[in-house]
């Protein structure tokens, strides 16, 4: 029987970076997706938030997912923060960033 050694304190680093990042990058990107889907679904408004936000559950569970199956913690940050700007540029493409104007 051998004697495995308990795992280091940058392994215990890199595990806790993942949680945050799982927890705090998935959450961003899901709310990104979720406003994002709310403003182009071709459908009636509370229909689409609706729909964006059971979107977004999902997308939060891939995020996740995708955060611990990646190589390294850089690369699941780097990947995030890209879908993360490219769903923002998305939003400003849409004009949810304009100031509110009530029909």
């Amino acid at each position: 029987m051998s004697v495995r050694p308990l795992p280091g304190f940058t392994y215990r680093l890199a595990v806790a970076g993942r949680v945050v990042l799982a927890a705090f990058g998935g959450y961003g990107v899901a709310a990104l997706s979720a406003m994002l889907l709310a403003l182009a679904l071709p459908m009636p408004r509370s229909e689409a938030v609706s729909a964006g936000t059971l979107a977004s559950f999902a997308i939060m569970a891939g995020a996740v997912v995708w955060v611990f199956s990646a190589r390294t913690l850089g690369r699941a940050a780097l990947v995030l923060g890209l879908i993360a700007a490219l769903l923002a540029a998305g939003l400003w493409l849409a004009g949810a960033f304009s100031p509110a104007v009530v029909p």
